[in-house]
């Protein structure tokens, strides 16, 4: 029972060893994720973490889970708030969705329960890093940036509603002022968080740049400790001698391997692997939904100032990898395959402004569409109470 007291000591112990005895593998996978983190990571990540700071601050955030109320609260089974944390995790990429999840819980906003269900499909891939750096980039197939993208999102929704039956019971209060118009709820959720808030724009705005930093250094710290670790792991010739003992293929434990500790390595692995295409397709897929141990540990370090479990993310991992590589072998077998954009082809090449209009042209209309959606089920679910209500006028009389 004393043993896992031990083994993380001992483990840190094995890897500073490490770094020390391999000086040249340890600065060069240093210096290329420090590389990934300032050229992509932080200017792709950052706008994003100021404007959920700077929404949060001016009620906005609490204005849009009023009206995605509808939606989010029967599908997910968690408050309409939810809804803008996942149209926020999906239009930037991880770790945004648990980086917002533990801050929401952390505020009330959310239960312990209804945390553990939202972060279990909020935190996604980006749609850029998916169509340009794994299809255009590593696969050199733009096209199938699109196939990718919707095998990633519907894997990501369907896990979220497999995630709702999660301690079903465990439900929180419907929101006050329930029997109001909801555009007038909306309004007063706005300005009672915009009272309770009392920053003024300018403390606001140097608070978001100042967290939104403080938290891509701690993604950057990860990004630069598991890139090590992975160039350690194929340098150590640990991965061929497992295959020779096993007697399985090289290449399908390097893309495990690499898969399960690191997402842009796991990809690359899958992308330039000897296994035919549809199998680095499945596989590309499923890793895309893993994660990776990197981003999970992401997720582990936002959520340590909360009571929120890892436990629930870590199972939808799994489940969300096992809907992916199902949805993608479904989609080649129907030979599915729409073209993509030609402005999403050329992501790569525009300017930094563009990047960032584009990211936030995406990230409106998938707020957009999921306000029609929650509305549209608000409207039904109105028109089929008052037909109850006239039902029963009519049986009493």
């Amino acid at each position: 029972m004393r043993a896992k007291y031990y083994l993380a000591p001992a483990a840190a112990f094995f890897l500073i060893i490490t770094f020390v005895t391999s000086p040249a593998i340890t600065l060069e996978a240093s210096a290329r994720g420090l590389d990934l983190w300032w050229n992509i990571v932080l200017p792709s990540l950052l706008p994003f973490f100021v404007a959920a700071e700077l929404l949060t601050g001016l009620g906005a955030v609490h204005f849009l889970g009023v009206l995605l109320e509808p939606l989010m609260r029967p599908l997910f089974r968690v408050p309409g708030i939810g809804g803008f944390i996942f149209a926020l995790g999906i239009a930037s990429g991880s770790p945004m969705g648990a980086m917002l999840t533990a801050r929401y819980r952390s505020m009330g906003a959310l239960s312990k329960e209804e945390g553990e269900r939202l972060m279990s499909f909020a935190n996604t891939a980006g749609p850029l890093f998916i169509t340009g750096a794994v299809a255009t980039g590593m696969l050199g197939w733009p096209e199938i940036g699109v196939t990718l993208l919707l095998v990633h999102y519907l894997s990501s929704i369907s896990t979220g509603l497999v995630m709702g039956f999660y301690k079903v019971k465990a439900l929180s209060p419907a929101p006050p002022g329930k029997g109001k118009f909801i555009l007038a709820r909306a309004t007063q959720a706005l300005v009672t968080a915009r009272n309770q808030d009392g920053r003024h724009l300018g403390k606001l705005l140097s608070d978001a740049i100042t967290k939104g930093i403080n938290s891509l250094l701690l993604v950057g710290g990860f990004i630069t400790c598991f890139s090590v670790l992975i160039e350690l792991l194929n340098a150590s010739g640990l991965i061929p001698w497992l295959a020779s003992v096993l007697a399985a293929d090289a290449d399908v434990l390097e893309i495990i391997s690499a898969g399960i500790l690191e997402l842009t390595n796991g990809c690359r692995e899958a992308s330039q692997s000897s296994l035919p295409l549809a199998g680095k397709l499945i596989a590309i897929s499923a890793i895309l939904a893993w994660s990776g141990l990197s981003v999970q540990g992401q997720a582990a370090s936002f959520c340590s100032s909360t009571d929120l479990s890892l436990k629930p993310y870590l199972l939808a991992r799994g489940i969300q990898a096992g809907f992916a590589a199902l949805y993608t072998a479904l989609l080649l077998k129907i030979n599915w395959i729409p073209p993509l954009p030609a402005a999403v082809i050329d992501f790569v090449r525009l300017g930094l402004g563009t990047k960032y209009l584009v990211s936030l042209a995406y990230l409106g209309a998938v707020l957009l569409a999921l306000t029609a959606m929650a509305t549209a089920l608000g409207l039904v679910t109105t028109c089929l109470q008052l037909k109850v209500f006239a039902f029963r006028v009519n049986q009493r009389n």
